[in-house]
């Protein structure tokens, strides 16, 4: 299996679906490098711009695989060894490139359903079983922004609750995502 996810800060929308930068959160890393390692996830792209971000998820890394958290919370530490930190999703895709010699298939996810690049769950689980190269993108804040979801192969179908109500953590979306693509079926 060849899954590698990236979680977007940019570019993503705010509420006024203005484009932005979202802010990268520590529980963010932590959960998502935790379900990377649980579905073995081959790497978890942390994708900002920013560097004073990049100087923050460096520290975490840093903390949790050599510092004192990796004494304390072995566990966490081969969790967050998964963890990357790119600029853009174009960084993600060139270090998938170098490591499988194959460009990755996008798969994008998104709370909207879009009859463009639309793929089931089901589908995408048969694509997952022919061991290409895939970066799954979650996008942070109001969701990726529609320059990205244009450039993707595909665009995952949504998370429906029972209720319609689609406001989702990102952790929250890509816990219930990730199974049903790659957990037992």
């Amino acid at each position: 299996m060849s899954i590698y996810t990236g979680l977007v800060h940019y570019p993503v929308y705010n509420k006024k679906r203005d484009r932005i930068v979202s802010s990268v959160t520590t529980l963010d890393i932590h959960d998502m490098a935790r379900l990377a390692k649980t579905y073995d996830i081959n790497k978890l792209y942390i994708i900002t711009p920013i560097k004073e971000q990049h100087f923050l998820i460096k520290n975490i890394i840093n903390h949790w695989t050599v510092g004192y958290g990796a004494k304390y919370n072995p566990d966490r530490r081969e969790a967050i060894k998964l963890v990357n930190i790119v600029s853009y999703i174009e960084d993600a895709s060139k270090d998938i490139m170098q490591i499988t010699g194959n460009r990755p298939l996008f798969i994008a996810t998104d709370a909207n359903k879009w009859d463009n690049k639309f793929i089931s769950f089901k589908d995408a689980r048969k694509i997952i079983k022919d061991n290409y190269p895939i970066l799954l993108l979650f996008g942070t804040a109001w969701g990726l922004h529609e320059e990205v979801l244009d450039t993707v192969d595909y665009i995952l179908e949504p998370v429906y609750g029972r209720s319609g109500y689609r406001h989702l953590s990102v952790r929250t979306a890509a816990a219930i995502i990730i199974d049903r693509l790659l957990g037992e079926v």
